[in-house]
């Protein structure tokens, strides 16, 4: 690609707005228009070289953004992505210093890390790429390139989640093509002193949720001495922390069969006990209503409830019902860790019905501390989406 003209793309404004994305309301080709996935040049409206990004006319994110100001940015890309990578990982690996106590974290957070539509994880001995936008997949050689120069030890294995897959309009023979490549191996990764069971690139997001694990050693921390109920487990990371912890007693629900046996297997691997019970959380939660049946610590951290814009009224909905299910399953002086990974879902919105739950499960709550993703999900100001995890710890009376 390198020494190639580019093809481009021009704003309807001189007026630069910030943030990783334009939309198509925003933009059109200049000229013959562009493959969707393209690298492309973006000019202002009176055509003057702005930046460059990935194009997709197909998708109502028109363009994403890549570099502003410099046309030389993207002149041999492979190399432009290793620098983007680069930063990305002294991040996790000098300043946070994550390697030293886990081998699973997120290497890029896409628009938190100026690689929009981009997400990596480390998964122990694999990197899980998923890609949330065509160019990226586009540009997969590149990509390699770049990982493979600063994790040559690791294997790598690609995904397209289903939802980008739609958004994007991925092309089904590229599709079919990942489809028929062999899975990464699966194995172990270590967190805190504790082993926990991944299929890289299967399952929920890239096959481990990365950005609990923070949140995982806080309930751990306040778990010594009490019953817990995990609901939502999944793969068991707040269990197996509980139970390390000290916890009287851990009971962990959810309803899919796969993750409850990685989280039987979490189990075996660190030698603790944990109740497991395949139920819908719903269901479960309306039979520990009575006083006698409640817990001194409760955790809710339910799958993503709204895709989109479309659905955060419905997925409030179902939020305020489980908070207030959970919150009357929480013995007098305890607490409860509620969480909502729907990036649709802002921060605001998602407190407010927590307390109407309160209200509601006629609880009094204190919040104690708002939650979200570890720091190798970094945040831009300019991009409210990349806080797609939150949560409150609250004390319940």
């Amino acid at each position: 690609m390198s020494g190639q003209e580019l093809p481009r793309v021009r704003l309807h404004d001189d007026s630069l707005t910030r943030g990783p994305w334009t939309y198509a309301r925003q933009v059109d080709p200049e000229g013959a228009t562009p493959v969707d996935g393209a690298l492309v040049e973006v000019l202002d409206a009176s055509g003057r070289f702005v930046g460059h990004g990935l194009w997709n006319g197909s998708s109502d994110v028109a363009v994403r953004w890549l570099s502003r100001g410099r046309r030389s940015d993207l002149q041999r890309p492979r190399e432009f992505l290793l620098r983007r990578l680069k930063a990305a990982d002294d991040l996790r690996r000098r300043a946070l210093r994550l390697p030293e106590v886990t081998d699973a974290y997120r290497v890029v957070h896409g628009e938190g890390d100026d690689l929009p539509g981009l997400v990596v994880d480390r998964l122990g001995t694999s990197l899980v790429v998923e890609h949330h936008a065509l160019g990226f997949f586009r540009l997969r050689a590149e990509l390699d390139w770049a990982l493979g120069q600063l994790y040559p030890e690791l294997g790598r294995v690609h995904r397209v989640p289903n939802q980008a897959a739609k958004l994007e309009a991925f092309p089904g023979e590229l599709l079919e093509a990942l489809d028929r490549e062999p899975p990464a191996p699966a194995g172990f990764v270590e967190e805190h002193g504790l082993r926990f069971p991944v299929r890289p690139g299967q399952g929920h997001k890239t096959g481990f949720f990365c950005d609990q694990r923070d949140n995982r050693v806080r309930v751990g921390a306040a778990a010594n001495g009490r019953l817990v109920y995990d609901l939502c487990c999944n793969s068991g990371g707040f269990s197996i922390h509980a139970a390390r912890g000290g916890a009287r007693g851990v009971r962990a629900v959810d309803l899919d069969e796969v993750a409850l046996g990685l989280a039987q297997e979490a189990a075996r691997a660190n030698a603790l006990a944990v109740e497991w019970t395949h139920a819908d959380a719903f269901d479960w939660l309306r039979d520990h209503q009575d006083p006698s049946r409640r817990a001194d610590l409760v955790i809710l951290d339910p799958p993503k409830l709204a895709t989109g814009k479309a659905g955060v009224e419905a997925a409030l909905r179902k939020y305020l019902d489980l908070n207030t299910l959970a919150l009357g399953a929480v013995r007098p002086g305890g607490f409860l860790y509620t969480f909502s990974c729907s990036g649709a879902v802002d921060l605001q919105g998602f407190l407010g019905t927590v307390f109407h739950a309160a209200r509601r499960a006629e609880r009094d709550v204190r919040l104690l501390e708002t939650l979200g993703a570890g720091p190798d999900h970094p945040q831009r100001p300019d991009f409210a989406r990349s806080r797609y995890l939150k949560g409150a710890w609250l004390a319940v009376d």
